[in-house]
């Protein structure tokens, strides 16, 4: 375990998710990485995505 997985994590909510309730995607950025996780079912653990590949998945969603 490095020393970014012992470290707090600052959560917040995604601006891609519904403003009604239903959808509650969270995002904690770190200097290496991007985690993503429901905030509905905090024990299931958190994806995890590498900067550049949060980069392009951002790309290719603003692309509709």
């Amino acid at each position: 375990m490095n020393t970014e997985d012992r470290a707090p994590l600052s959560w917040f909510k995604s601006s891609y998710s519904g403003d009604e309730g239903g959808e509650c995607v969270e995002v904690a950025v770190t200097e290496q990485s991007v985690r993503i996780r429901d905030s509905k079912d905090l024990a299931r653990p958190a994806l995890t995505i590498g900067r550049d590949g949060w980069t392009r998945f951002i790309r290719h969603v603003g692309r509709g």
